[in-house]
């Protein structure tokens, strides 16, 4: 979904493994998404169950809340840099954030 430039919009991936932590980073860094949510995860998708038990290997899921113009820059840069390397899931959605202020 497609969201107006001033109206913030969520981005989630996932399946994107704990090496790949550091370039996610880096990337949400250069992109100007100022802050993100992190976490492991488990489940069961196309690549069979995924468990969180070697940090080192385990999933992790990424929720970003960013301006229209940051969210269409960091979902174009994954599907370019990261889709062909990483069994990853990306997504926007529209939000409606209360503490503006911090964004």
């Amino acid at each position: 979904m497609r969201c107006h430039d001033d109206a913030p919009d969520a981005i989630g991936d996932g399946d994107l493994r704990g090496a790949g932590r550091e370039p996610l980073e880096r990337l949400l860094e250069e992109v100007g998404a100022h802050g993100y949510t992190l976490f492991t995860v488990e489940g069961r998708g196309t690549q069979g169950r995924r468990t969180a038990d070697i940090d080192a290997f385990a999933n992790i899921q990424v929720e970003v809340i960013a301006p229209g113009a940051v969210a269409g820059e960091l979902l174009a840069r994954l599907e370019r840099d990261f889709f062909p390397r990483y069994a990853m899931v990306a997504y926007e959605s529209e939000v409606r954030v209360l503490r503006r202020d911090k964004f």
